[in-house]
C-alpha cells in the first residue's frame, strides 16, 4: 500500500499564520492603543497623501485670501473686476509652470480674477464641510448615547425620531434649508445642514453603545458610584471613538459634495459670496468658450471629496483590529530565520540535557 506524500513544507514558511503574527505582535508590543492607532495612521500611504494634499489646499486657499481682517499675499480680490487681458485666457500654462503670471487661472466676462475666486470659494466650501462635521457629530453622538444606554422608551423615541430624518430626502431639505439660511453665510447654511445629516452615525454610536452597556468596565464604574453621564462621556464614548471619528470623516466627504450640489442648484451659496458649487452653476454658460471657468472649481472639489475619503479610509483601517498589514516577504524571512534558529537551538539544549 502507497501512501500518500505529504506537501513539501515551505522552507521560508512564507505564508506561516504564526509568523505573521510574531511580526505583528513584535511591531506593537509595548505601544497603547492611541500610539498603534497613530502607527497605523502615519503608514497608510494614501490616508497620509490626502492629508498632506488637504493641508496643502488649505493653506493656500487661507493664506491667498486671508482670513477676516488679515489680508492674503495675493493681489487680486475676489470681488474685485477689472480690464479683461488676452481674452481673459489663464497666464499659467505648461509651457512656463513655474511663471503663473498676473491671472493663473483666467477672468471671467467683467474682468474678475479666477484664481481668487476658486481660492474664496475653496474657504468656503471647507469651512462648511467642518462645521457640517461637528454639528453632526455632536447631535448624531448625543443622541445615539443616549439611545443605546438608557434603552427602553427613549431608545424607541429618539430612533423614531432618526427614521423620520431619515426618510426625508435631503436634497430637498436641503434646497429648503439653503432656501431660508443660504444667503445668510456658510456657517449658518453649515450648521443648518448638520442638523438633517447626523442620522447614520447616531445609528452607529447606539450600535456600540448596546454592546458596550453589557461590559464589565460598565459596570464596575456604576457600582463604584459614577454617574451615567460620567458612564457614557468618560468611559463609553472613548471606546466608540473610532466609529464616530471614521464615520464622521466619511460624512464630511458627502456634506462637500451636498453644499456643491445645493449652490449649484441655487440653493446655497449667494453672491457677493461664493463657494466651488456656485462657482460652476455661475460659469457653467462658459462651458464651451472658456472653459477654464468651469475646470478649476470642479478640480478642487474632487480632490478635496478624494482626500477626506482616503482620510476616512485610513482612519477606519487604524481603527479598525480586525485589519492586518500583510508583512513584507523579507520580515517574513527573517522571522522565519528567527524561528528556525530558536527551535535549533531548544533543540540542541535539550540533546544535551
Amino acid at each position: 500500500m502507497t501512501l500518500p506524500l505529504n506537501p513539501p513544507a515551505d522552507p521560508h514558511g512564507i505564508h506561516d499564520a504564526e509568523t505573521e503574527g510574531t511580526i505583528e505582535n513584535k511591531d506593537v508590543e509595548g505601544l497603547s492603543q492611541a500610539k498603534i492607532v497613530w502607527r497605523k495612521f502615519i503608514r497608510h500611504a494614501g490616508a497620509m497623501g490626502g492629508l498632506g494634499v488637504l493641508a496643502l489646499i488649505a493653506l493656500l486657499a487661507l493664506t491667498s485670501q486671508g482670513i477676516g481682517p488679515i489680508p492674503g499675499w495675493w493681489l487680486h480680490d475676489y470681488r474685485a473686476s477689472g480690464e479683461v487681458l488676452n481674452g481673459g485666457a489663464p497666464t499659467w500654462t505648461l509651457a512656463e509652470p513655474f511663471s503663473p503670471g498676473t491671472h493663473p487661472f483666467g477672468q471671467d466676462d467683467i474682468g474678475r480674477d479666477n484664481f481668487a475666486r476658486v481660492m474664496k470659494g475653496v474657504q468656503i466650501s471647507l469651512m462648511i464641510m467642518v462645521v457640517i462635521g461637528a454639528v453632526s457629530l455632536v447631535i448624531g453622538t448625543l443622541v445615539g448615547a443616549l439611545a443605546g444606554y438608557y434603552r427602553g422608551w427613549l431608545d424607541t423615541i429618539l430612533m423614531r425620531v432618526t427614521d423620520g430624518f431619515i426618510i426625508l430626502p435631503t436634497i430637498v431639505v436641503g434646497a429648503i434649508l439653503g432656501k431660508l439660511v443660504g444667503g445668510v453665510g456658510g456657517l449658518v447654511l453649515g450648521v443648518a445642514l448638520g442638523a438633517i445629516l447626523w442620522t447614520g452615525l447616531a445609528r452607529l454610536v447606539r450600535g456600540e453603545f448596546l454592546a458596550l452597556r453589557e461590559r464589565e468596565f460598565v459596570d464596575a464604574a456604576r457600582v463604584a458610584g459614577s454617574s451615567d453621564f460620567r458612564i457614557m462621556f468618560k468611559h463609553m464614548v472613548p471606546n466608540a471613538v473610532g466609529v464616530i471619528i471614521v464615520n464622521t470623516t466619511l460624512l464630511m466627504s458627502q456634506a462637500i459634495v451636498l453644499e456643491t450640489a445645493l449652490s449649484f442648484l441655487g440653493f446655497g451659496i449667494t453672491p457677493p459670496d461664493v463657494s466651488l458649487g456656485s462657482l460652476i452653476s455661475e460659469y457653467q454658460s462658459s462651458f464651451s468658450t472658456r472653459p477654464w471657468l468651469f475646470w478649476w472649481p470642479g478640480l478642487f472639489i474632487i480632490v478635496i471629496a478624494l482626500c477626506v475619503n482616503f482620510i476616512g479610509d485610513g482612519l477606519r483601517d487604524a481603527f479598525d483590529p480586525r485589519q492586518k498589514k500583510i508583512p513584507s516577504t523579507r520580515q517574513m524571512e527573517r522571522a522565519a530565520k528567527k524561528a528556525a534558529l530558536g527551535t535549533t537551538s531548544t533543540t540542541t539544549k535539550e540533546g544535551r540535557k
